[in-house]
């Protein structure tokens, strides 16, 4: 989760809760005194429910950028085993082309010497 993407869900949480607090209040069958003090006990508690809240998004981006970091590198390693094999087998290929081209040349040439031959013999 980018921090960005951290942020707004900070503030959506936020503006929830205030919201929450707003209907509750609304439809409280609490004294006003009561509801003041669970107001101020809850507006107390926000600043340790808001860092508890970015530790646990903290957390989850710190795993998500293991598991990407991870991820990564299992991808390279596999990249450079797919080229390193890729290498090989055209190293082996260039090989085998190789030699049938000389078996090739090889054959011309003895079929032209058996041609010059044949028109010395007559």
């Amino acid at each position: 989760m980018s921090n960005q993407q951290s942020g707004v869900f900070v503030r959506v949480f936020l503006i929830g809760a205030a919201l929450g607090t707003i209907a509750g209040l609304i439809v409280a069958p609490r004294s006003g005194k009561e509801t003041r003090k669970i107001l101020k006990k809850s507006a107390l508690a926000l600043p340790e429910l808001a860092e508890d809240l970015s530790t646990t998004l903290q957390l989850h981006a710190d795993r998500l950028s293991e598991t990407a970091l991870r991820n990564w590198d299992d991808t390279l390693v596999r990249l450079q085993d797919a080229i390193a094999a890729g290498l090989e087998a055209s190293q082996r290929e260039h090989q085998k082309l190789s030699l049938q081209k000389s078996v090739q040349i090889e054959e011309e040439e003895e079929l032209q010497e058996e041609d010059n031959n044949d028109k010395s013999s007559n």
